[in-house]
């Protein structure tokens, strides 16, 4: 008992300094991961001296609950999958919720294939193939857990900005992806107002192929179009990534105020992604999140995992290599 809650008090410590240290990295969400994994693993040895029977019935609930959530998570992001190539196309990354659900239950079923074979090195690939997963798993839990933390931070109660961050347009007219995050800085940006502070809002968005206009331009008219005074507004036009948004934002920030404070609007799947990229740009800023559709959060968290993966290659990359490495060292 002592043990699992020592070792979770220990994770917890760590998560507490890097969070006041700065709430934009995600080891923080490893940080927390740990503390809920071995302080779970604390409770079951605390309930073992109270009652044996019931840590064990705990422990059996958690061996058959556990994958037959894992399964049923496959089953809904299959169906997932299926809704949004329906809504939304056939693109690459609208695949991803159903490449996922399809992925696992092709994993189980090469496992059975190898265990039928006997063969030593399927088996040494089932067993890589088991590693990367649990590792990218352990990951993508951790992601997922800051994610949810992240969103119910309080943060600067005075920006002097708020930022909102482009995305596609259709012609010059703004889709409701970005309407929600349109409309969101400007419930912010009201609230500051009603408190008698004067934030500016800067619309930050290149153009991009098939836009009439750039983004900023089309965002701004928006915001003009539903209440916001024109001289409330900056645009910052010549971005095309996530990063190029938020480095030249901060531009037009320091320009007119060294010493700003800010908050950046993107949508509820893009705000974790957005502050790790805000920390990488020097932004002295934080992300809110603003509504998305439920049937395209799955695949879009998915795809800021996976940038968020990239974003951090090499570690992840030197991680696997080891993974892979101990897998195959028994054929040698």
């Amino acid at each position: 008992m002592i043990f699992g809650f020592g070792i979770a008090a220990f994770w917890f410590v760590l998560f507490v300094i890097s969070f006041v240290r700065d709430r934009r990295v995600l080891r923080n969400g490893v940080y927390l991961v740990l503390t809920v994994l071995f302080a779970g693993i604390g409770t079951v040895f605390a309930l073992a001296e109270i009652n044996d029977r019931a840590a064990s019935l705990l422990i059996a609930l958690v061996l058959v609950g556990l994958p037959l959530t894992i399964v049923v998570l496959a089953v809904a992001l299959i169906g997932n999958g299926v809704v949004m190539l329906r809504r939304e196309g056939r693109r690459p990354a609208n695949l991803l919720s159903l490449a996922a659900g399809v992925g696992f239950f092709a994993y189980v079923v090469f496992t059975l294939i190898v265990q039928q074979t006997g063969s030593s090195f399927l088996a040494a690939v089932d067993t890589a193939l088991l590693g990367v997963i649990g590792y990218v798993s352990f990951l993508f839990v951790c992601f997922l857990a800051y994610a949810f933390v992240y969103a119910r931070i309080r943060f600067f109660r005075r920006p002097d900005f708020i930022v909102v961050l482009g995305s596609g347009l259709r012609g010059r007219r703004v889709p409701p992806l970005l309407a929600s995050r349109l409309d969101k800085a400007q419930a912010v940006w009201q609230k500051e107002r009603d408190k008698g502070r004067t934030p500016l809002l800067i619309t930050s968005g290149g153009q991009g192929p098939g836009e009439e206009v750039a983004e900023a331009v089309a965002m701004a008219d928006y915001l003009i179009d539903h209440g916001v005074p024109a001289d409330a507004v900056l645009r910052e036009d010549r971005s095309t990534t996530t990063y190029e948004n938020l480095t030249f934002s901060h531009r037009i920030m320091a320009g007119q105020k060294p010493k700003y404070r800010c908050l950046v609007v993107t949508n509820n799947f893009h705000a974790l992604r957005a502050a790790f990229t805000a920390r990488k740009a020097k932004v002295n800023g934080h992300v809110l999140g603003s509504p998305t559709a439920r049937y395209f959060w799955p695949s879009a968290t998915i795809r800021e995992f996976i940038a968020v993966l990239v974003d951090h290659k090499v570690a992840n990359g030197i991680i696997i290599g080891l993974i892979l490495v101990s897998s195959f060292a028994r054929l040698i």
